[in-house]
């Protein structure tokens, strides 16, 4: 009987700039198939490229990952006993592997240049370095050994290519998509190796690790779909088979609007970030926004990646990380794309804030204000976040269209709660709400609602100390003053009951700005 094998699966990006969303939905993929079994999730960098290399790339993708609250087993920065983990420190480990095929014949030397290349694909239509026109190329197929060895020593670059022998259908065991089939004349030889800076190609780096990594499982995007084959023959020419891991090829994210895959563009023209964290390019100073800076709750981005693209089946949408977990199933991933609907992103944050309590909205609330030269204290602005949090915003989306949506960021209290912390300065008499409920009455009203505020002392200045007083007032006299009162305090048609906010300003600041109202608006 065949012993189990221990679950281990990687995510493997490339310093190349920030990472994009759509990676981190893979990794946040591979990490539920680890917990869920019990297994390992390996953070390795993949750094073969050096000209695409980008400085501060590496560490903002770890912190991305520190933020999101996925954690990895070993890797970079992680330790583990597989190591070296980035690929730039494992060019010995790699060359043993590209002689081994050299030797056996299954991997030859190239020495064509772009310039040849490039004169090959202007004489053949669609031309592919295959099987069907290696032996008119400059490669060690067609040059004698003393040749290829004269040309190495002379110093000329060259790259080993992989000897993919036509007619065959290779067969990929997908556990998304099921069994993927493609005749291997259809693929080129693929460069293994390149002798200008004596790295791989990420299609042995990637096998050679995955191999001496021990992972069972390869959970990655769709765009390698069309590697796989061949990451099936480089199994086999190195007689892995038997540790050959199972596949499973998650479905493109798509535009939220169009055809094609998403892109930062989608994200620029609608106002959504498609990075978790804001990224400043070092060479050109750009800034990208990020998840993490435009105020969405971690929890909140993982809840809404993680059903994108999988559906765990039931009504069920709000999901912690263990319960997440628990349900997650490769099988159960569409094979179709996932529209990326950054509005049920922002529903996903709502829903999350106001499942916390207004104290752990606090610290964020408190630099907002702070930003606004404010200086209050936390039981105040706890007070605040309870009374306006489930209030409603408007908004101009990115087309100029007036909109209206829950409360889903802390940056939206700043404005429906400004009038907590600074008065009225001026009563725009052409506000619709002003114009409306602001009578030839309104200021005689007020006069004497100051007169019954006046008799509370200012331990009785409660909601319910207000309440008791002013309908008592209220029914003996007949008057209805809460709108015109409400432009006393707020100067508009916001905010919450007004016997919460009289008690939040207190008693002197109450009258106060009913005093400057009456004399503004009389």
């Amino acid at each position: 009987m065949t012993k189990e094998r221990r679950v281990r699966v990687r995510f493997a990006p490339s310093p190349t700039g920030p990472l994009h969303i759509g990676g981190v939905r893979t990794a946040l993929y591979n990490y539920l198939f680890a917990r869920q079994h019990g297994g390992d999730l390996i953070f390795r960098i993949e750094d073969t490229d050096s000209t695409r290399f980008v400085p501060g790339a590496e560490d903002y993708i770890i912190e991305a990952f520190r933020w999101l609250g996925i954690q990895f087993d070993e890797g970079v920065s992680f330790g583990g006993n597989h190591g070296p983990y980035r690929q730039s420190e494992r060019r010995e480990i790699y060359k043993k592997y590209v002689d081994q095929l050299l030797d056996e014949g299954k991997a030859y030397i190239a020495f064509d240049t772009p310039e040849e290349l490039d004169t090959k694909r202007k004489e053949v239509e669609n031309f592919q370095y295959d099987a069907s026109t290696r032996l008119q190329m400059r490669n060690s197929l067609t040059l004698s050994k003393e040749e290829v060895d004269a040309l190495i020593a002379d110093g000329q670059q060259y790259v080993v290519r992989f000897k993919i022998e036509p007619g065959r259908d290779v067969h990929v065991d997908d556990l998304i998509r099921g069994d993927v089939s493609i005749n291997s004349s259809i693929l080129d030889d693929k460069v293994l190796y390149k002798s200008a800076d004596q790295l791989p190609t990420y299609h042995l780096a990637n096998i050679v690790d995955d191999h001496l990594m021990e992972v069972s499982h390869v959970i990655r995007g769709e765009e390698w779909l069309p590697s796989a084959p061949l990451h099936v023959l480089l199994y086999e020419a190195f007689g892995w088979t038997d540790t050959m891991p199972r596949f499973a090829h998650l479905p493109l994210l798509l535009k939220p609007v169009g055809n094609g895959k998403l892109s930062k563009r989608d994200g620029d023209k609608l106002g959504f970030p498609v990075f978790p964290l804001e990224w400043h390019d070092p060479q050109t100073g750009a800034v990208s926004s990020g998840y993490r800076e435009q105020g969405y709750l971690p929890e909140a981005v993982v809840n809404f990646l993680a059903l994108l693209g999988w559906n765990p089946g039931g009504e069920q949408e709000i999901l912690s990380m263990d319960e997440l977990i628990k349900l997650f199933d490769l099988s159960k991933c569409s094979k179709s794309g996932a529209r990326f609907d950054y509005v049920k992103g922002i529903w996903f944050n709502h829903q999350y804030l106001l499942r916390k309590p207004a104290e752990e909205w606090v610290p964020a609330f408190d630099q907002l204000l702070r930003e606004q030269g404010i200086e209050s204290t936390p039981e105040k602005e706890a007070q605040v976040v309870e009374m306006m949090k489930l209030k409603v915003i408007e908004y101009t989306d990115n087309e100029g269209n007036k909109k209206k949506r829950n409360i889903s960021f802390i940056s939206d209290l700043w404005p429906l709660c400004r009038f907590f912390f600074v008065a009225p300065e001026t009563y725009d008499k052409e506000d619709k709400f002003v114009r409306k409920n602001w009578k030839e009455t309104s200021a005689q009203e007020m006069d004497e609602l100051i007169g019954v505020l006046s008799a509370l002392d200012d331990k009785e200045f409660t909601v319910e100390g207000l309440k008791d007083m002013v309908e008592a007032w209220c029914e003996a006299t007949g008057r209805k003053p809460w709108n015109a009162w409400r432009v006393c305090l707020v100067g508009a048609g916001q905010g919450p009951d007004m016997y919460e906010l009289a008690s939040f300003l207190g008693k002197a600041e109450t009258i106060q700005r009913m005093e400057r109202a009456i004399k503004e608006l009389k």
